[in-house]
């Protein structure tokens, strides 16, 4: 499995955050639990990066655990809008340089604000490292300090509860 040009982005930018991260490369996988195993973590423990359209060219990135899914009234709220989206692929490459499944803020194209959810914070996490099958584990603390993230309750339980 050759290094991708979003892999190099992504932990050439991780070493210059100063964040301690160890970078796990195993391949793609076919579901969260399977990610998690594969990187010694629980599911819970694994960061989605969601790239959300605020407006025309106005962005940010949203970090999710797990099991969770946005709440969209809840992250309308926090930032004070009425409209939210998630772009198509296509765009979301263009806005972030990465294609869905490998978005980290992390060498993303556009430093967009970034919004953690608060189950982010006090443990370690696995976030998307730029390419299918890479991650970084960093500490959550660590990493909503590095990444200057705005930390909220911004989710549900996927199921909708």
């Amino acid at each position: 499995m050759g290094e991708t040009e979003g892999e190099r982005r992504a932990v050439a930018a991780l070493a210059a955050s100063g964040l301690e991260h160890v970078v796990t490369r195993h391949g793609r996988v076919g579901s969260l639990a399977e990610a998690a195993e594969v990187r010694g973590v629980q599911p819970g423990d694994i960061v989605k990066s969601l790239v959300v359209r605020r407006g025309d060219d106005d962005f940010l990135f949203v970090l999710v655990t797990g099991e969770r899914a946005i709440s969209w009234p809840k992250l309308r709220a926090l930032l004070g809008v009425s409209r939210l989206s998630l772009p198509d692929a296509e765009t979301a490459r263009e806005v972030t340089g990465y294609e869905r499944g490998t978005i980290t803020p992390f060498g993303s194209l556009t430093a967009w604000p970034v919004v953690a959810d608060e189950r982010v914070r006090g443990h370690r996490v696995s976030i998307g490292a730029g390419a299918h099958g890479v991650a970084a584990t960093v500490d959550g603390d660590e990493l909503v300090r590095s990444l200057g993230a705005t930390v909220a309750d911004v989710t549900q339980d996927a199921a909708g509860d």
